[in-house]
C-alpha cells in the first residue's frame, strides 16, 4: 500500500486504531453537519496518515455511504430527514451532475472554482446574518412546496416541542442544487455544503432538517460513484474497512447528538466549514493552491 503510515515504526494495529478513531470523529461531525465526513477524511488521511490520494478518495466515498446509512435510521426515527424533499431536490442534483460530467474539458474548471468560491463566500455571509435564528417564522409556503408537500414536522428535543416547517423559494433552492451537482460532475468534488446551504439559506428550512436531508441525498450520489472507484482499484480494504466501520458508528452517534442541539448551534458548527471551502475554492481557482 502506498505511503500508509504517518512515520516509520508505527505498527499496523496502532495505524488501524488511529484511522478507526479518526473515522468515528468524522462520522459524528458528518452526521451533524450533513457533509458525509469526506471533506474531513481526505485531508486527514493524506496529510496526517500519509495515505495516497486515490486510496483516501476511495475510502471517502465509502465513508459518505456509511454516514448516510448510519444516519438514516436515527434521522428517520426522529423525523429530521425529509425523504420527499430529498428525492425532489435529488432530481436537480443528478441532472446537474450529468451536465457537469458532459462539460469536462469544455468549461475552464478554474473559472468555475472562482465562481463557486464567491458563491460560498456569499452563503457564509448570509449564514452569519441568520446565525442566531432558531426557527424562521412568518414564512409563506412556496406554491411548489405546497403542491409537492415538501414540508414536515419533527420533535425538537432542545426546544421540547414539535416544530412544523415548510419550504420557501423552491425554484432558487432547486437552482442551487443543480449547481451543486454541476460542481460535483465537473470538478469531481463533494457538494454536501451546497446542499445544506440551499435548504438552510434559500429554502429557509430548519438547519437540522437541512443537514439530515443532505445526509440522505449524498448517500444516493456516493453509491452511484463507488463502482467507478472500485473499478479503478482505489478502494483499498486496509484503509476502507476501518474508515467505513468508524464512520458508520460515528454517524449513528451523531444522529443521537444532533437531536439535543439547537439549530443555531449546528449552524455555528457549519460556518467554519463553509468559510474553509470558500477560501480554498478561490485559491484553487486563482492558481494559488491546487
Amino acid at each position: 500500500m502506498r505511503g500508509r503510515r504517518i512515520q516509520c515504526g508505527v505498527s499496523d494495529v496502532t495505524f488501524l486504531s488511529m484511522v478507526l478513531g479518526t473515522a468515528v470523529a468524522a462520522g459524528v461531525l458528518g452526521a451533524i453537519l450533513g457533509l458525509g465526513g469526506g471533506i474531513l477524511l481526505v485531508p486527514l488521511l493524506t496529510l496526517f496518515f500519509g495515505v495516497s490520494l486515490p486510496y483516501a478518495m476511495g475510502a471517502s466515498i465509502l465513508s459518505v455511504i456509511a454516514t448516510s446509512c448510519g444516519a438514516a435510521a436515527g434521522h428517520l426515527t426522529s423525523g429530521l430527514a425529509n425523504i420527499r424533499l430529498g428525492l425532489f431536490l435529488a432530481l436537480f442534483t443528478v441532472t446537474g451532475a450529468l451536465a457537469g460530467a458532459s462539460l469536462v474539458g469544455i468549461v475552464p474548471p478554474r473559472a468555475l472554482e472562482v465562481l463557486f468560491g464567491l458563491a460560498l463566500g456569499y452563503s457564509a455571509f448570509t449564514t452569519v446574518r441568520q446565525l442566531h435564528v432558531e426557527i424562521a417564522d412568518s414564512l409563506r409556503a412556496d406554491p411548489l412546496a405546497q403542491r409537492f408537500r415538501l414540508g414536515g414536522v419533527y420533535h425538537d428535543q432542545a426546544l421540547e416541542r414539535d416544530v412544523a416547517y415548510h419550504a420557501v423559494r423552491v425554484p432558487a433552492g432547486a437552482a442551487v442544487m443543480f449547481g451543486a451537482g454541476l460542481l460535483s460532475g465537473l470538478l469531481g468534488i463533494g457538494s454536501g455544503a451546497f446542499k445544506v446551504l440551499a435548504m438552510d439559506t434559500f429554502m429557509r428550512l430548519p438547519m437540522k432538517v437541512s443537514t439530515a436531508t443532505s445526509n440522505f441525498m449524498i448517500g444516493l450520489t456516493a453509491a452511484a460513484s463507488a463502482g467507478v472507484y472500485f473499478g479503478r482499484g482505489d478502494i483499498h480494504p486496509v484503509i476502507a474497512t476501518p474508515v467505513a466501520l468508524g464512520v458508520l458508528v460515528g454517524s449513528y452517534a451523531g444522529t443521537r447528538i444532533i437531536g439535543r442541539l439547537r439549530n443555531t448551534t449546528v449552524r455555528k458548527l457549519f460556518l467554519p466549514i463553509v468559510l474553509y471551502l470558500a477560501v480554498s475554492m478561490l485559491l484553487r481557482g486563482l492558481g494559488v493552491w491546487r
